[in-house]
């Protein structure tokens, strides 16, 4: 039987990530560290760009919430240098992830040692922090290259994938998935996963879960192992957890 919207709406609270990635870099970090506690319970993470580790990490001290913040966002196109310069300097300002694009473009025109050189060359410099890494799922020609990305990812030492940035056209999709959690399963389940990107209801997290569920079992689904990035979902995850509702 499939649990009902407010069994559902519990166990994707813990699961969340909330995120704040204005173009204009003015996001309104105090509003997003608030909203991070909730009186039903605490999201994972709060996801921004690296200036603001500082802040967030000061603002949700002792909480248990984890600073997530993007590594050459949105593109991925930056030197190597600058990408490990930014990573470092977020882990030292208190950032206990780090949200990584891919040098996709260049695995899609076949330098695939290139993008595995980046993630390896960002994990080094990670420390402590868990590195997801965001392969831009959306821009690939199907699941096939997809699960290939994801298999590159996880041998660079990927500690998360994570289908989207949110910025192209297409975002999360269970096709994607489904690639990605084939991956993981086929490396026993020691990566984890992150969907981020057009999912807005309890039905579109719903379909998520039970992927994961599918490849990986219904235990291997905690916030250290399974992430949704969809700040726009608290709203109807509270919502749903309303009494009466």
């Amino acid at each position: 039987m499939s649990p009902g919207p407010q069994d559902l709406a519990r166990r994707l609270l813990p699961l969340l990530d909330l995120t704040s990635l204005n173009d204009a870099r003015d996001d309104d970090i105090a509003a997003l560290c608030a909203k991070a506690i909730t009186p039903r319970g605490k999201v994972a993470a709060v996801c921004s760009w690296p200036g603001f580790a500082a802040e967030m990490a000061e603002r949700l001290a002792g909480s248990g919430v984890e600073i997530a913040v993007v590594i050459d966002f949105p593109q991925g196109e930056a030197s190597e240098e600058a990408a490990v310069a930014e990573a470092r300097q977020a882990v030292a300002e208190g950032a206990t992830e780090l949200d990584l694009v891919m040098p996709y473009r260049a695995w899609l025109a076949g330098d695939r040692e290139a993008a595995k050189a980046r993630i390896a060359a960002v994990k080094a410099a990670s420390g402590s922090a868990v590195l997801k890494v965001i392969l831009e799922t959306g821009a690939f020609p199907g699941p096939a290259e997809m699960a290939e990305a994801a298999r590159d990812a996880i041998a660079a030492g990927a500690d998360v994938l994570k289908t989207s940035t949110g910025k192209i056209a297409v975002g999360a999709t269970p096709e994607a998935a489904e690639a990605l959690l084939g991956a993981i399963h086929e490396a026993g389940g020691r990566v984890g996963f992150k969907a981020a990107g057009g999912i807005r209801s309890l039905d579109d997290a719903a379909a998520y879960l039970e992927i994961a569920e599918r490849h990986l079992g219904a235990e291997w689904i905690t916030p250290a192992r399974f992430r949704i990035g969809a700040s726009k979902l608290l709203d109807v995850v509270l919502a749903a957890l309303e009494p009466g509702a």
